[in-house]
């Protein structure tokens, strides 16, 4: 199986299985004398983690990362820091319970990845999906966690702006309230009531989808190229490649369409300290594919869970028609879950961004306002 790896300097590659003993990453292009610990990283693949509310699979994962190479401690300081190596991070799998996909092992879940792997591979891994499950998310938020100690002075924050149907009043947008709420919502009055709708979705053995948001800040102007390495282009790749996303828009997005060229254009005075001071953002952060300075934003729709209790129709491998329902452990909503992985894969294009600007300019850079 190829591509399993996502990033140009700052890259890392994933391995492993849903029901496998380990899942895993290799961070490569990582800079040197970073400090980093375990600690740094799994605080974010906490909250990720699953069977932590009635609203996320019941797998019980502790998700306790370790990391095995490209680490030691720095002789002055007597902090772990970086090498510069290949820096090599595990996670133990422990509570699969592979004996609850028996009965599709020759089935194909509608929606779910199993018939084209098949039809790829002639062969699939039938338990919980192998390497189409989500279990493989882990892995990019543990890289993530270590794109963002090259980071410095940026903010990555992620939210739940839409469950099924149902939106979030942005008038209470409140960064506060994510992490009071179980499903990272901004908007305390929504969260209370997608526990009502999420729990009649859960009881039903269906499933939903939802709208994530992610908002970089602290990004400086410049980062990003032009052409066919757009900086929105990779995020919107990134984002793609996360399991059961199906569309991503940047700024305004497809809602630009509705916009006349005067509401759309982001007008700019001179600020305080000489620098360009837009005053909205409805391209995202991101102009001609170059970071404007601005916060960027972007959001990404993940698809209902395929996994459901539902007898749905579709055909085995063999070439019969069946009637086929998911058992085991489900996250009714996977949107939540992708809230942390959002995070993560718009970390990795970030320090990549950055290490790709550094090596072409250097220290080059907008000095506003340019001489006449």
């Amino acid at each position: 199986m190829s591509h399993n790896t996502f990033g140009h300097l700052f890259r890392f590659t994933t391995f492993g299985e849903s029901h496998g003993p380990l899942i895993g990453c290799v961070v490569d292009g990582c800079p040197p004398l970073i400090p980093l610990t375990e600690a740094d990283i799994q605080g974010f693949l906490d909250k990720r983690r699953p069977g932590q509310s009635r609203f996320t699979t019941q797998r019980q994962e502790p998700d306790q990362v370790r990391i095995v190479s490209g680490v030691m401690t720095d002789e002055a300081t007597g902090a772990q820091v970086t090498t510069g190596a290949s820096i090599g991070l595990i996670i133990e799998n422990v509570d699969q319970r592979s004996k609850d996909y028996g009965e599709i092992r020759h089935q194909y879940r509608p929606g779910h990845a199993d018939v084209t792997y098949d039809a790829k591979y002639g062969i699939r891994d039938y338990r919980g999906g192998g390497r189409s499950s989500a279990r493989e998310t882990a892995m990019r938020v543990a890289a993530g966690a270590v794109a963002r100690k090259a980071l410095h002075g940026v903010t990555i924050r992620g939210a739940m702006v839409q469950m099924g149907p149902h939106k979030i009043d942005r008038a209470n947008w409140d960064w506060a309230q994510v992490d009071e709420n179980p499903f990272f919502c901004p908007d305390a009055q929504a969260a209370a009531a997608w526990e009502e709708y999420l729990d009649g979705v859960r009881k039903a053995g269906s499933s939903c989808g939802a709208v994530i948001e992610v908002v970089a800040e602290g990004v400086p102007p410049g980062w990003g190229a032009p052409i066919y390495g757009k900086l929105d282009a990779e995020i919107a790749s990134a984002f793609m490649s996360i399991n059961a996303v199906k569309g991503v828009e940047i700024g305004d997005g497809m809602a630009s369409a509705a916009l006349t060229g005067e509401e759309n254009a982001d007008e700019m005075r001179v600020g305080n300290d000489g620098v360009p001071l837009y005053l909205s953002n409805h391209a995202g952060g991101v102009l001609g594919g170059i970071s404007t300075g601005q916060p960027i934003v972007a959001r990404f729709a993940v698809k209902p869970t395929s996994s459901i209790l539902t007898h749905r129709r579709s055909v085995d491998r063999f070439g019969a028609e069946v009637d086929i329902r998911t058992k085991g452990r489900h996250d009714p909503c996977v949107g939540i879950r992708a809230v942390p992985v959002g995070e993560a894969m718009m970390a990795i294009v970030l320090a990549d961004a950055y290490l790709r600007h550094r090596g072409q300019v250097g220290d080059v850079g907008a000095r506003w306002p340019f001489p006449r």
